[in-house]
């Protein structure tokens, strides 16, 4: 179901909304979530989304510090990009689709390396 460009927020919430519901069924990454409460945090990961692709204001978190304490392996990276990158492919076609994935990898491959340096 292609609906085009992400264009709002709202393309946002489908994104993110099927893109957890298909990361959660991998049994590896489950517990990385595990207590994390998804409708109250939708929206935080919508608004880092809408700064990143749709030029929105008022995102200020640093993404990194907030995921830390997450009982993420580095090669979790890799699943999570590969997952993202297919959700945007079956919904969405266009520029600010490309943007995305192409954030997407710089964001896991950031991630990854402090990741792996952290956490020797």
């Amino acid at each position: 179901m292609i609906k085009g460009d992400i264009k709002n927020r709202e393309d946002l919430e489908l994104l993110v909304n099927s893109f957890y519901d298909k990361l959660l069924q991998i049994e590896e990454i489950k517990p990385v979530f595990a207590g994390i409460d998804f409708p109250s945090h939708v929206p935080h990961i919508v608004a880092f989304w809408a700064f990143v692709l749709l030029d929105e204001e008022g995102y200020k978190t640093n993404v990194f510090d907030k995921h830390i304490d997450l009982p993420i392996k580095p090669h979790m990276f890799d699943i999570w990009l590969e997952v993202f990158n297919s959700t945007v492919d079956e919904l969405f076609c266009g520029e600010k689709a490309e943007m995305a994935k192409q954030r997407a990898t710089s964001l896991s491959y950031t991630f990854k390396s402090k990741w792996e340096k952290i956490k020797k």
